[in-house]
């Protein structure tokens, strides 16, 4: 049996951390087990569901490269085979209309909740035979008596008696289908053999099952997923960090290194840390994942994200920080090429649009420098110093950075400072703070010309 796993998101809102965990997780599995994966858009929410939050999803999958084998299937093109479904349950008794009030089923539950049980349908229509009408809804006849075994990848085997469950609706009185339905129906349809989801699916998946029993259907195997929570260990939100997908993409992250963290919320391999792709597909097993929830750190995910900096070819880098550059309005024309500003930053970069604010002054003038930097390092001399070292660089035939170090060596000798007094005006001069690679590297990058043009504009500030 060829094993199918499916991602099925709700179009409400954006692909968040979590949805895309499990994604990556089902994606992951059935690519171990050389499979198939399917995308569904649960979109059965008309109030909220909406065509932007279907681009985002499907956005936030390609920018992670989980691809899937078939689909994306809508809900809302499948509501003539939900009403199939929901009359062959009517036909073999599995099913009954109700018709019940709201302010009956409310007054229900509120006093099963003052007698301290759990609020629930009491069946109150089960065998009243009664037919369609325009205030009826049809629940499913759950059994009243037996167990609901499930055989969960992760939390091992969960057992649910059947008196706990109620009988559920299937269709609502304005005809459409609910959640549990409809979700039954397409991993039946679908093949779906393994469900890999949230843990709060958990509560829906015995009466999931005793509808699919109850169709005579293929049981597929749940693997449910522990929650991911805050650094706090609070339920992740906002204050978190950014939680939709894309955000991330936006804010400069590699996503390799979105990737591997993702892995590594829930899913561990002895010690390993970083994981090629092949890696993680090789090594994934749905049983390894861990039963406790995870804490999402942004620390965390910015250490991956430096660790990729540094693993990946500097030319592939380099091509993704040319769009950030455009982004932030930079010309890359204008400066050195991208490979050699990955090289000299990638280790003070955590993202690639820090990198960006990094390296802006190769391309852009000086705009300001840095107050807190003019009132530590220039001095009574400095602008002595700043003359020298302009001197010493007009003399240098090749600008390499070998030839660099060894004239400020020179202004260090001749005007006996510690070489910090000539090195930190010279960044102030050329980035505008004391900020920036070793500086020899830097003026190597920066050029001649540029190099000695902002020295000259540097004194002119000070002499006022």
């Amino acid at each position: 049996m060829k094993v199918r796993t499916r991602f099925a998101p709700s179009p409400t809102g954006y692909l968040h951390i979590g949805g895309a965990r499990t994604a990556l997780f089902c994606w992951l599995y059935a690519q171990k087990m050389k499979g198939e994966f399917v995308l569904r858009i649960e979109d059965t929410d008309r109030e909220r569901s909406t065509d932007e939050a279907v681009d985002a999803i499907i956005d936030g999958m390609e920018w992670l490269g989980l691809e899937h084998d078939e689909g994306p299937y809508y809900q809302t093109q499948r509501f003539d085979r939900y009403r199939e479904v929901i009359q062959q349950l009517l036909d073999t008794g599995h099913a009954y209309y109700c018709n019940c009030s709201r302010e009956r089923l409310e007054k229900l539950r509120e006093q099963q909740m003052a007698n301290r049980e759990k609020p629930k349908y009491d069946g109150c229509c089960r065998d009243k035979g009664l037919t369609a009408a325009d205030d009826t809804v049809i629940r499913f006849k759950n059994p009243l008596d037996g167990d609901v075994v499930i055989k969960d990848h992760v939390r091992g085997t969960v057992v649910i008696n059947n008196q706990q469950l109620d009988d559920l609706i299937l269709l609502r009185s304005d005809g459409t289908p609910t959640y549990n339905l409809t979700v039954v129906v397409d991993d039946w349809d679908m093949k779906i053999t393994h469900v890999i989801r949230g843990d709060d699916h958990l509560n829906n998946t015995p009466r999931q099952i005793n509808i699919l029993k109850a169709l005579g259907a293929d049981i597929p195997e749940y693997a449910h997923l522990p929650m991911i929570n805050g650094h706090d260990g609070k339920k992740l939100s906002k204050r978190h960090g950014a939680v939709s997908v894309m955000q991330y993409h936006e804010q400069g992250y590699l996503r390799e290194a979105v990737i591997n963290y993702l892995v590594r919320l829930g899913w561990s391999y002895g010690d390993q840390e970083i994981f090629t792709l092949e890696e993680m597909i090789e090594n994934f097993d749905i049983r390894d994942i861990n039963k406790s929830s995870s804490n999402f750190s942004i620390e965390k995910l910015q250490w991956y994200n430096q660790q990729y900096m540094m693993i990946l070819d500097p030319v592939d880098i380099a091509k993704q920080l040319a769009f950030y550059m455009m982004e932030h309005g930079i010309d890359i024309d204008s400066g050195p090429g991208l490979k050699e500003v990955v090289l000299l930053l990638r280790e003070r970069s955590k993202t690639l649009v820090e990198m960006v604010e990094n390296c802006r002054f190769f391309y852009q003038p000086v705009s300001a420098y840095d107050p807190a930097a003019l009132k530590k390092h220039i001095k009574l001399g400095t602008v002595e110093i700043l003359l020298s070292a302009s001197e010493k660089f007009t003399g240098i035939e090749q600008w390499y950075a070998d030839d660099i170090h060894h004239a400020i060596q020179q202004v260090v000798n001749e005007k006996e400072v510690g070489f910090p007094k000539v090195a930190q005006p010279l960044r102030i001069a050329v980035t505008g703070s004391t900020t920036s690679p070793s500086i020899d590297t830097t003026l190597d990058l920066l050029g001649k010309e540029k190099t000695i043009d902002r020295i000259t504009k540097l004194i002119e500030f000070i002499q006022g």
